[in-house]
C-alpha cells in the first residue's frame, strides 16, 4: 500500500491540537509537587510569621528575615474557571516600609536532584524549563521568579509584572537550560524554585541574573517590589507548574490520593495510629508505627507536640511521653518507661505524630 507524503496542507489545526493534548497527557511532567495548593497537612492558616519554615500548604517553604510580620493561609480565593479550589495566600499584618539591606521574603519549593536528571543540566543537551502560575496581589509592579541550583551555586531569575491590583493573572516565564554544573543524583535539595516578595539592597543592587551564572546576592532580585510596605498588601498564588521545554502546557491535575502521597514523602501526620506495647524489665517496647509513605530520609518526629494514651485491660493512662526512638524511612519504634505490662498505645487525637523529612 502506498504511503501518502506529508504536506503542509495535511497538518491541520485539529491535528496540531491533538498532538498538544497528547503531550499534556504525559504524567508527572510538573516538577512542582502540590502546585494546586490542595494539600495542607500542617495547618490551613499560620499567623505572626517573622521567620523561615514550613507553615501551611505542603512543600512550599517560607524564607524570611526582617521583612515584617505575615499570616499565611490556604485560601479558597482562586482564578475563576481554571479548575483550582485552593491557593496559597500571604497577608502582611505588620509592615516594614524601610527594609534593611539584608531583608528578604521568598516562597520556595525544594526539589530532589534525582528527580531532575532528565533535564540534563551540566551537559550540552541541557533542557530549558518553563514555569507557569496564576498570581494576584493588592500591590502591582515587578516581581521575581528564580531557579537556584544549590549543588553548583548557580542562579537564574526572571521578572514578571502584576499589572492589575486584586486581579488573577496568569504568568509564564522560561529559563534557558544550563550547560554548567550537573544536579546531584540523590535525595538532597538540588534546586530551589523561588518566588520573591521582599528584597533588600543586598539582593537588588546589581543586574538581574537573567542567564545562568554563579549565584551573586546583588543580582538575585533586582526590581522586586516591597510587598511588606503596607498592611494592605497580600499575595496569592495558584497552579504552579515547572516543566521541561520552552512552552507551558495546561496545568497537570493529579488525583488527591496521588498528590497527598507525594507530599507525605516529606511530611506526614500519624493520626489515630495505635500500636501494641509490651513491658520488659523497666522498659516498655512499642511495636513500630509504620508510615503510610516511605520518607525521603529518616524523618524527625515531633515529640514536644505528641503525647500518648496507653490502653490496657483495666483502663487507660493519658499524657504519656517517650524516652527514645529508633527511626527508619518506613517506621518509628518507641521506648518508654511504664508500669503497665501490655496493651495498646497511640498519640492523643488532638496531637498527632509529625514525621518531617522536608528538604
Amino acid at each position: 500500500m502506498a504511503i501518502d507524503k506529508i504536506t503542509t496542507a495535511s497538518i491541520t489545526d485539529a491535528n496540531i491540537t491533538t498532538a498538544k493534548l497528547a503531550y499534556d497527557a504525559i504524567p508527572f511532567r510538573n516538577i512542582i509537587i502540590n502546585g494546586d495548593m490542595s494539600i495542607a497537612q500542617r495547618a490551613t492558616s499560620a499567623s505572626s510569621l517573622t521567620g523561615s519554615g514550613y507553615n501551611t500548604v505542603d512543600r512550599f517553604r517560607t524564607n524570611m528575615g526582617t521583612a515584617g510580620t505575615w499570616t499565611q493561609s490556604q485560601s479558597t480565593d482562586v482564578p475563576t474557571g481554571q479548575g483550582f479550589a485552593k491557593s496559597l495566600k500571604m497577608d502582611c499584618t505588620t509592615a516594614n516600609g524601610s527594609l534593611s539591606a539584608g531583608s528578604y521574603l521568598i516562597i520556595d519549593q525544594r526539589v530532589e536532584g534525582q528527580n531532575l536528571q532528565y533535564l540534563k543540566k551540566g551537559t550540552s543537551n541541557a533542557e530549558s524549563t518553563t514555569m507557569s502560575f496564576w498570581v494576584k496581589s493588592a500591590k502591582t509592579g515587578t516581581y521575581i521568579a528564580a531557579l537556584n541550583d544549590v549543588d553548583n551555586n548557580r542562579y537564574i531569575a526572571k521578572s514578571y509584572t502584576i499589572s492589575n491590583a486584586n486581579t488573577w493573572e496568569k504568568k509564564t516565564v522560561t529559563f534557558a537550560g544550563d550547560t554548567t554544573g550537573a544536579f546531584g543524583n540523590d535525595n538532597g535539595a538540588s534546586l530551589k524554585v523561588q518566588f520573591w516578595l521582599v528584597a533588600g539592597s543586598t539582593y537588588t543592587s546589581g543586574t538581574l541574573a537573567t542567564s545562568w551564572a554563579s549565584a551573586t546576592n546583588a543580582n538575585q532580585a533586582v526590581g522586586q517590589v516591597n510587598l511588606a510596605d503596607s498592611t494592605s498588601n497580600d499575595w496569592y498564588i495558584a497552579g504552579v507548574q515547572l516543566e521541561a521545554g520552552t512552552t507551558a502546557s495546561e496545568f497537570e491535575f493529579l488525583p488527591v490520593d496521588v498528590n497527598l502521597a507525594r507530599c507525605q514523602r516529606y511530611f506526614e501526620l500519624l493520626i489515630g495510629s495505635r500500636s501494641q506495647y509490651s513491658r520488659y524489665s523497666s522498659v516498655t517496647y512499642v511495636n513500630p508505627f509504620f508510615f503510610k509513605v516511605t520518607k525521603r530520609a529518616n524523618p524527625t518526629i515531633s515529640k514536644t507536640e505528641a503525647t500518648f494514651t496507653m490502653f490496657y485491660n483495666n483502663g487507660y493512662d493519658t499524657g504519656v511521653t517517650w524516652n527514645s526512638d529508633i527511626m527508619s524511612v518506613d517506621q518509628v519504634t518507641i521506648y518508654m518507661s511504664s508500669t503497665r505490662d501490655y496493651g495498646f498505645i497511640g498519640p492523643d487525637e488532638s496531637k498527632p505524630f509529625k514525621a518531617d523529612s522536608e528538604l
